[in-house]
């Protein structure tokens, strides 16, 4: 049996950054979260069931700076903020004496992880993500736009954020990821990381559901023809959260896609 997963914080520039510790392997695996997300709000699945998967590997799950318990100071969504989260979570990896390291990314987290395995590819065993993009199209800007007011979310994806923020700070955060997002569609003509993606080369698993409302479908293509060792895995039913709603099945894929 594994032990009970530690939780600790390192300094990482600016942040104390938190982390979320499980399993007894040698290997790492670090679980890079969504917009404003959390190791727990994100991740208890994996936490408390893959280190059993994967006896191998220590899982690493993380509050990017200015997330969750990552905070003071608060986030500053930058132009480069994937860059700036990807450079504190490799260097989070190498803190904790991971020389070498695989990564799951979901949502603005395979984005971080898109670039983290870019920027060091010698350093990046395997990538697993899911619900990302490299770029924003023009139709993605209104499905921000739609989702910034969270007044109109169902409770049930509003109260885990509002638990974490509070019901005063969540809203405001929120809007500025939003308002992060269209200035990169803006400036940055949508390129988030498009042009590192030749420069991965970590075996790559996309996984895609196959209903996600927050990710158009040309996405899953362009990224298999970007990215040299790349292979899908599609959840037909799946949406945003497959690795919550599907989680067992999930798991399963990872395990065996990190044990190949």
């Amino acid at each position: 049996m594994s032990s009970e997963p530690r939780q600790d914080h390192l300094r990482i520039g600016s942040h104390d950054v938190h982390f979320v510790e499980a399993g007894q392997g040698s290997r790492g695996l670090i679980l890079l979260p969504g917009a404003l997300g959390t190791a727990w709000t994100d991740f208890k699945p994996q936490i408390e069931k893959l280190p059993t998967l994967l006896p191998q590997h220590k899982l690493i799950a993380w509050d990017p700076p200015g997330y969750g318990k990552s905070r003071p100071p608060e986030k500053r969504f930058s132009l480069d903020f994937f860059e700036q989260d990807a450079a504190a979570a490799h260097e989070l990896m190498q803190k904790l004496g991971f020389d070498r390291y695989s990564i799951a990314g979901w949502s603005d987290g395979g984005i971080t992880g898109m670039i983290q395995a870019a920027n060091h590819p010698d350093r990046v065993e395997k990538l697993i993500i899911w619900g990302s993009n490299s770029y924003i199209s023009d139709a993605e800007t209104k499905i921000y736009e739609d989702i910034r007011d969270v007044s109109k979310w169902s409770a049930r994806m509003r109260e885990p954020m509002e638990k974490v923020y509070g019901v005063e700070y969540f809203p405001k955060l929120w809007s500025a990821w939003v308002d992060g997002l269209l200035r990169i569609h803006k400036e940055c003509e949508g390129d988030i990381c498009s042009r590192k993606l030749s420069k991965i080369k970590a075996p790559t698993l996309i996984v895609h559901g196959a209903k996600d409302p927050m990710i158009i479908p040309e996405h899953v293509p362009y990224l298999l023809n970007n990215i040299k060792n790349s292979d899908i895995h599609v959840f037909p039913e799946g949406k945003h959260n497959i690795h919550l709603r599907f989680a067992d099945e999930f798991n399963n894929l990872v395990a065996t896609f990190l044990k190949i």
